[in-house]
């Protein structure tokens, strides 16, 4: 079965233009097939303060009202997917720039009203796998940002962590998928503050032992759900940490199994 590399990048290291070329320059070089997805949400926040609008955090996560939808889709679909994409091409990488409505092929709903109405934010219900194959066989790299759309003519905030990894399970029927998540961290750390205390490998066993003594926690904890998630759906394998890794010019960075 043919590889494919799913790739999620940062948002801390697309705000800082010397950080996102190195990845570039990382990811280019990967064989292909390979996807890209990422975010963009300091950039987001950046101009809705420019614009006077106010932003709404709860847990973490951005309150997506009808004007926010408009300042995401201008900073994600916009300035920073074709800023990504004209770099990808200046590297021979021949990327095309995608929202999950192009081409129908990240299809999600609106998040049901619990105890937050976050708004316009979806939760994906499917994925068009035979559109992205066939895009990929052609050696075309799709680069994704964190929107996708209802069917019903709704563009929705959406996750980019959760985005790469039900397109890695919606393609793992089709190839042999490793799913990246690239940012700032050298991966899982035993201490926060300290790269060379990274957990180089995880299994089901281990993340139940790191999860009861707390050293998963915060932004890591949703992370490494995805992980297990993607793991369960057919992915072959999860890494995480610094661009370096898509080189294989590190060993420092953290792998998971099931």
């Amino acid at each position: 079965m043919k590889k494919l590399n799913v790739v999620k990048v940062g948002g801390n290291i697309i705000e800082k233009e010397e950080d996102l070329q190195a990845f570039l320059d990382a990811f280019a070089a990967l064989p292909e097939p390979k996807i890209l997805v990422h975010g963009g949400g300091k950039l987001a926040t950046q101009l809705a303060e420019r614009l006077d609008i106010p932003v709404q955090m709860t847990n973490g996560r951005r309150i997506t009202d009808a004007e926010t939808v408009e300042v995401i889709t201008m900073v994600y679909g916009g300035k920073v997917n074709k800023s990504i994409v004209a770099g990808l091409q200046a590297r021979d990488c021949n990327a095309i720039g995608f929202s999950g409505a192009d081409g129908n092929t990240i299809l999600s709903v609106k998040r049901p009203v619990k105890d937050i109405d976050y708004g316009f934010v979806g939760d994906v219900i499917a994925v068009d796998s035979t559109m992205i194959a066939n895009l990929l066989s052609i050696g075309i790299t799709p680069a994704f940002c964190a929107i996708t759309h209802d069917g019903k003519g709704q563009l929705l905030n959406t996750n980019a962590d959760t985005i790469a990894c039900e397109l890695a399970i919606g393609l793992s029927e089709k190839y042999e998928v490793t799913l990246n998540y690239c940012f700032e961290k050298a991966g899982v750390l035993l201490d926060v503050n300290d790269d060379n205390s990274v957990v180089k490998d995880i299994n089901s066993e281990k993340y139940t032992q790191l999860l009861n003594d707390k050293i998963i926690a915060d932004g890591m904890l949703p992370k490494l759900e995805n992980c297990f998630y993607a793991l369960k759906g057919g992915v072959h394998q999860v890494q995480l940490g610094k661009p370096e890794m898509l080189k294989n010019t590190i060993t420092n960075f953290t792998t998971l199994r099931l």
